[in-house]
């Protein structure tokens, strides 16, 4: 008699899954992660609109490179404001001017200018200081505009800025074909300087056209 063997197999459980919520922590993380990246879209938007400022007031300019890169954090506040520019342009100037009014004076105290451009040298040191006072009118009637005097005072404005450029382009003419290393550096820096000036002009003739 055969015996008929029965195999039990036995069945293994599936496993469960239940779908918890999420963690707070986990909320908190991807909050985090959203407001992150909105502050970043929002700073690419500013960053993009500030350039497009400067890119457009300095248009004018003949030294566009140089007007971009120094007035660039002056976007947020003058934007679209010829008024604004044209401050900046000159307030900028001012302060690149007295550094090299600070250069020459240290030139000469020091005596590293001999020769025939001791004389160049003192008439530059001249002249660049009349620019600063020049540039200084210029900024003081800029900061007190009125639509009733508005074209006297751009009249004004322009006249002591061409002033201050001539000024610097008479010292850039005393070295002409300047010799030796520290020759060509005072002539290069002073040369540089009247960009600056030249830049700020460009930025008050637009304001003088476009108007308060």
């Amino acid at each position: 008699m055969q015996r008929n063997h029965i195999v039990h197999t036995q069945q293994k459980a599936l496993p469960s899954f239940s779908l918890s919520p999420p963690s707070n922590s986990m909320v908190m993380a991807n909050a985090n992660i959203y407001l992150t990246l909105l502050l970043l879209l929002s700073i690419l938007k500013w960053g993009q609109s500030a350039s497009n400022y400067v890119q457009d007031a300095c248009s004018v300019t003949r030294y566009r490179a140089l007007c971009i890169s120094t007035l660039a954090p002056f976007s947020s506040s003058a934007k679209t404001s010829p008024s604004k520019w044209a401050r900046a342009g000159v307030s900028v100037t001012i302060g690149e001017t007295k550094k090299v009014v600070h250069y020459l004076l240290k030139v000469k105290k020091y005596r590293e200018m001999r020769g025939r451009y001791r004389i160049p040298l003192s008439d530059c040191i001249e002249c660049f200081q009349d620019a600063v006072d020049q540039l200084h009118g210029s900024l003081g009637v800029l900061r007190n505009l009125s639509a009733r005097n508005f074209y006297t005072q751009m009249g004004d404005v322009t006249t002591w800025l061409s002033a201050a450029l001539t000024d610097q382009d008479t010292c850039v003419d005393g070295f002409g074909n300047p010799k030796g290393k520290q020759a060509k550096m005072l002539r290069n820096r002073v040369l540089r300087s009247s960009y600056f000036t030249s830049n700020a002009l460009a930025l008050v003739n637009k304001l003088a056209t476009s108007g308060l």
